[in-house]
Formats: C-alpha cells, structure tokens, sequence
C-alpha cells in the first residue's frame, strides 16, 4: 500500500497563500491517480483536484479553479496543491490520495476508490 504524508498546511489571510505536499512511497503502477480532498467541521470529504498518472491531466471542482494547481514531482513521488487567492471557505483538513486505476483519466473514479490516503494537514483561511 502506498503511504502518504501532507506537510504544508496553515493559518493564513484571506488573499494569501499555501503550498500543500505529500510525499508519497514508491509508486510501482502505471496507470493512477493523485488527489487532493478537503473535509470541513460538520462536512463530507470533497474532491478538489486530481492528476491522472500517465500524462498529467488535471480536474478542479469549480470553486477552484483558477486560484489552486495541482501538480506532482514523479521522480520525487510527491504531490503539490498550490493554493491562491485564499478564501475563509476554503478552511478545511486537506488529504491526498491515491488510486490505481484502469480508466484513462480521474474524473470518473469514485471517492471509494481510493484507497491510500494520508493523515491530513489544517488549513485555515481568516477573513
């Protein structure tokens, strides 16, 4: 099982920024997928983002896009969410995870497919 470790997280302004990490163990499969979930007091885990292995592509949910990225080292086995143009809603725990998968792209893989996560890093955007 792959394991992953979040480091990054914090308190910040709102306007400001936050560069999450996860470091991830050797990944041997070829085809799977990276994500960032966040999960709010009192709130389901959502999706933010995710990058599909081989390739690179990327989805965002729309609250999103346009302030965060994703992207990842595959050499370093490490994931980034760089986040913009924080907002107070955006507070939340942040979690990676992974899946391997068949399909050519994440967009389809259920939150029930992943199956490797790591233990999660704060963020807190004030107002």
């Amino acid at each position: 099982q792959v394991q992953l470790v979040e480091s990054g997280g914090g308190s910040v302004q709102a306007g400001g920024s936050l560069r999450l990490s996860c470091a991830a163990s050797e990944i041997t499969t070829r085809r799977y997928c990276m994500a960032w979930f966040r999960q709010a007091p009192g709130k389901e885990r959502k999706r933010v983002a995710t990058i599909y292995t081989p390739g690179g592509t990327t989805t965002y949910i729309d609250s999103v896009k346009g302030r965060f990225t994703i992207s990842q080292d595959t050499a370093k086995n490490t994931l980034y969410l760089q986040m913009n143009t924080l907002r107070p809603e955006d507070t939340a725990m942040y979690y990676c995870a992974y899946a391997w998968v068949h399909e050519d792209g994440c967009q389809d893989i259920s939150f029930y497919e992943y199956n490797s996560w790591g233990q999660g890093t704060q963020v807190t955007v004030s107002s």
